[in-house]
């Protein structure tokens, strides 16, 4: 039997082993020595990634996965105590979630549903790198489950599903001038404004899907254009990024931007991630409000949960550390965060459905 972890040490532990993405090696190495000879899990380590499992024959699986990898550091590196709050790079968001994950998978020998730990590399870079999604392309037998907890810091309260997200480029054309005679040309620039300002109106959505608020968004993030100080602009861009709701498809998230900027010379989807819906009403789900007794609310951001719900495995976030914090130089976790996430997990994994 495994003593009980002391959850700020190991989670300091954690966070004085860089792991920027890309570099998630020394990280992982760690993490495998310590999972490796725990009797109950069967661990195998695909790249960067690391999975660890029961396999007790159970009804039920539920799959608990956290990234390794932090933004990049900038000044001081490395944990620092004060008390009961732990300060660092990556202490939030999410290396408080896995030293959760760590200390469960060591300690609960005889849960009541079959578990896997996931511990995968590159979720805070491009979509292309996750090392989720090559788990779920390459190896879809490691990341399967009935039901899916992501550790994402949530301030131990439940966020349930996802926003989807979209990123768009608008394009709108103008005709080349002289300043000296404008009247010669079209300002592109100037007609973006009539975009902009449809934009700068608008009335954000709110939607409720099981209990909790979905509020959309529409933002102008990047604006290019121009081409010389005494130049009419014959062409302007305008990037857009689009948070949508879990009862909107991507087809119909287009659809409404489309609809919003009104009649452009060039309309193109550069990025893209689908909504979660929240899926409370699965057993396991269920049975996790019911033992932590939660007042789930709703993810207003894109996490992870999405390529399991995709995957048709309902999710949810439930982490340590408080995301307002995250990728901020004030990044820290508190211990009783840490004790809560851990408590209500053991409990549902003691308990089941």
């Amino acid at each position: 039997m495994w003593a009980v972890t002391d959850l700020l040490a190991l989670t300091a532990e954690l966070v004085d082993i860089p792991s920027p993405s890309h570099q998630e090696g020394a990280i992982t190495e760690h993490l495998h020595r310590l999972l490796a000879e725990v009797p109950h899990l069967e661990v195998e380590r695909v790249g960067s990634n690391l999975v660890a499992r029961t396999r007790l024959g159970r009804a039920a699986r539920l799959v608990l996965a956290g990234h390794t990898d932090t933004v990049p550091g900038t000044g001081e590196q490395g944990s620092r105590v004060e008390g009961d709050v732990l300060h660092g790079l990556g202490a939030a968001d999410m290396k408080g979630g896995l030293a959760v994950l760590v200390e469960l998978a060591r300690t609960v020998a005889e849960p009541a549903v079959d578990v896997t730990y996931v511990f995968y590399a590159c979720e805070e870079v491009e979509a292309r790198h996750n090392g989720l999604a090559h788990l779920f392309a390459d190896r879809p037998d490691l990341v399967a489950g009935d039901a899916a907890i992501l550790l994402e810091p949530t301030a131990a309260e439940l966020e349930a599903g996802c926003q989807g997200t979209m990123r768009v480029q608008v394009t709108v054309m103008g005709e080349r001038a002289h300043t000296a005679r404008a009247w010669l040309g079209r300002n592109a620039i100037h007609r973006l404004g009539e975009v902009l300002a449809r934009v700068a109106a608008y009335d954000a959505r709110r939607v409720t899907i099981d209990g909790c608020e979905f509020r959309e968004g529409l933002q102008a993030v990047q604006v290019e254009g121009g081409v010389a100080g005494n130049v009419v602009p014959d062409r302007a861009v305008l990037t857009l990024n689009h948070r949508f709701a879990p009862d909107r498809s991507a087809e119909e998230a287009e659809a409404h931007v489309r609809q919003v900027v009104g009649d452009v010379d060039g309309f193109e989807v550069v990025d893209v991630a689908p909504a979660a819906a929240p899926r409370l009403d699965h057993p396991l789900l269920a049975a996790l409000v019911a033992q932590g007794a939660l007042t789930p609310r709703a993810k207003l951001g894109w996490t992870d949960v999405a390529r399991f719900s995709a995957a048709g495995v309902p999710a949810v976030n439930f982490g340590p550390g408080d995301p307002n914090v995250a990728h901020t130089a004030h990044e820290h976790v508190r211990r009783e965060e840490l004790d809560r996430v851990a408590t209500v997990l053991r409990g549902l994994l003691d308990a089941g459905a």
